[in-house]
């Protein structure tokens, strides 16, 4: 059971000499990568976590997981970037993307928190009204903007329908593990608490208490999902493995930039792959895109958007290349019937599966699209289960780290992102920023 690297379709950027021409290059990063010599290094907690994670919090998660199971209807994840995106991910990819709707045997999971629209909190607001409901608010400083305003109404409708001693028992808090408002506020109000490690940064969080919480709510097995991370972590230990797929993937990706691919097309045949690949985006773009430099992730799911996007893929610029997870074993399938009318003419389908008619569009795809000059790379995935998404989530925060170390910039800050909350925090009137204030106010008369 393992997830395979698939170049054929990449053309001779990512043939044996290009990688060849790679290889010191890619050594290098790995070097860093594994001896914590690199940029960033006080945030490589990731790399070993699916072997040493706190086993004594993981219980807890699971424990807590079954209480909220047995006692809430819904289960309301705040939190924003890499404290939501991970879990809803794995949720989708693992269950559907229309899990609130079949979901049975489990509560209903509502992700707020990541906004700061009014018309999406009114509408959460409704969506537990008259249910019984419990919280999870992640968030390792507890003041982040979207997050803490979304509590903060959420804490006060929960503690009004309850009251505040038996709210607190609805409440689960995933934070700093000894600092921070909302590490304090949990102490005071007697919260059940869960930690965001120092040493793993939002992106790389959704294997920690960050994520699997929630989706152990959703009764997703996390066992099976850390023992396919803890599989991925043994079979990239080692640079000099040929079958260290994610060295090749990441010695691709930055061939592709260098010969002027700037845009990475990630694909999916599956809607239930959505998240996943706002999951993504977030880990190359927040950890790729500084210093003038990094790929563009952007994404699609075909064949859906064949009809509005392949257009320009098929026949626009060249300027990207496409990252393809093929799924060869579908969660559920449908056979096509037999009609005698036969009135669209699809009887040559009869008796088909629907699989096997998404495998052929993936196919004539590929090979459209490399005729227009689109490089392909193809990641082929056994089944969309828990193990084979661990190995699939390691393979890419490992990818990612030696992509940005040979890219020569830090894959793990992200300064760019304070610069919005800084002009977004004088415009709202915060004590300390009327200078600034001021001269943005300015700006827009």
């Amino acid at each position: 059971m393992s997830l395979k690297l698939n170049l054929k379709y990449a053309g001779d950027s990512a043939g044996k000499e290009a990688l060849a021409s790679m290889k010191d290059e890619v050594s290098a990063a790995f070097g860093k990568l594994k001896n914590g010599t690199g940029a960033g290094s006080d945030y490589l907690g990731w790399l070993d976590l699916p072997v040493n994670y706190d086993k004594s919090e993981f219980a807890r998660i699971k424990s807590c997981a079954e209480k909220i199971k047995s006692d809430s209807q819904a289960l309301v994840v705040l939190g924003i970037g890499g404290s939501y995106l991970g879990a809803r991910a794995v949720i989708e990819f693992v269950k559907s993307n229309n899990y609130n709707l079949i979901s049975k045997d489990t509560p209903d999971i509502y992700f707020g928190g990541n906004t700061l629209s009014s018309y999406s909190l009114a509408e959460l607001i409704k969506l537990v009204e008259g249910k019984d409901f419990s919280i999870n608010v992640i968030s390792k400083s507890g003041t982040t903007t979207e997050t803490a305003v979304a509590f903060r109404v959420l804490k006060k409708i929960i503690e009004d329908k309850y009251g505040k001693e038996e709210a607190a028992k609805r409440i689960y808090v995933t934070t700093d593990k000894s600092r921070g408002a909302l590490k304090a506020l949990a102490d005071k109000e007697n919260y059940q608490t869960f930690v965001v490690p120092d040493d793993v940064g939002g992106r790389y969080s959704v294997l920690t208490a960050v994520g699997l919480l929630p989706i152990a709510v959703a009764g997703i097995d996390i066992d099976a999902l850390m023992s396919g991370a803890a599989y991925a972590r043994e079979k990239y230990a080692s640079d000099d493995s040929p079958e260290n797929d994610a060295c090749k993937y990441a010695a691709v990706r930055n061939l592709f930039y260098r010969s002027g691919r700037k845009i990475e097309l990630m694909v999916s045949y599956e809607p239930s792959m959505l998240m996943w690949n706002e999951w993504l985006k977030q880990l190359y773009g927040e950890s790729e895109g500084k210093d003038g430099k990094g790929l563009f992730p952007s994404s699609v799911i075909f064949s859906t958007d064949l009809h509005s996007m392949g257009q320009y893929i098929q026949q626009g610029e060249r300027l990207m290349f496409e990252t393809v997870i093929w799924v060869n074993s579908p969660i559920e399938d449908v056979d096509v019937p037999f009609d005698s009318d036969n009135g669209d003419g699809l009887n040559f389908l009869a008796g088909k599966t629907m699989h096997y008619v998404n495998s052929k569009a993936f196919q004539g795809t590929i090979l459209a699209h490399t005729d227009g000059d689109v490089p392909n790379i193809v990641i082929e995935l056994d089944r969309q289960d828990e193990y084979n998404l661990g190995q699939l989530i390691y393979f890419f925060e490992i990818v990612c780290a030696l992509s940005g170390y040979i890219l020569g910039i830090n894959p793990f800050d992200q300064p760019g992102v304070e610069s919005y909350k800084k002009n977004m925090f004088a415009l709202l009137g915060k004590p300390g920023y009327e200078q600034e204030k001021e001269i943005l106010e300015k700006r827009f008369i």
